[in-house]
């Protein structure tokens, strides 16, 4: 878990983490195929994608910051699923570390936060596609309560191959597993 001497703060994103997260997204644009997209992004192209994660509601964006350095290490959204209506009661929930802050409990750091900021939304399921092979993920996913629930096979293409994402899903209501409330709530 995280060293004794490191101690992170999680807090919602701001306009000046920008540069810091557009340089972490970058990394796993450049140098992995976690994310499909294929070119790197300068800060005021992700300012859109920013602003998209106000500090309430059911779209979030939380980092992870070292206290001492002022470094971000991480961050964690939930963005809207699909951008049909109906699926306003989904989000699509993702995690990205700085790649020297992985294995340190950090994710598991940002998703407690993240879940515990959505408790009281109005959401149904979150989801989680993950680009196979990743066991890390897998692991952090599985044990927040998701459940594989699909994988799509080959469905992107980086660095000259094809890529399997896993699909993952986590109940948010307090519906059962069928969506209907258990017996005497309503």
């Amino acid at each position: 878990m995280l060293p004794e001497h490191t101690e992170v703060q999680v807090r919602a994103g701001s306009e000046a983490d920008l540069p810091a997260l557009t340089e972490l997204y970058n990394h796993y644009v450049r140098d992995t195929a976690i994310t499909f997209d294929t070119t790197v992004f300068t800060p005021e192209q992700r300012r859109q994608w920013l602003h998209s994660h106000p500090e309430d509601g059911p779209h979030r964006l939380l980092v992870a910051r070292d206290v001492r350095s002022d470094r971000i290490l991480g961050y964690t959204t939930s963005s809207a699923f699909r951008p049909k209506p109906a699926y306003a009661t989904s989000v699509e929930v993702s995690v990205y570390l700085a790649p020297d802050a992985a294995g340190r409990g950090i994710g598991t750091l940002l998703y407690g936060a993240l879940f515990a900021a959505l408790a009281d939304e109005d959401l149904h399921r979150a989801y989680a596609g993950i680009a196979l092979p990743n066991e890390a993920s897998v692991r952090l996913h599985e044990r927040f309560g998701f459940r594989h629930v699909g994988t799509y096979a080959e469905v992107g293409r980086k660095f000259g191959r094809h890529w399997d994402v896993a699909w993952y899903e986590k109940p948010l209501d307090r519906t059962g597993p069928t969506g209907r409330h258990p017996a005497g709530t309503s």
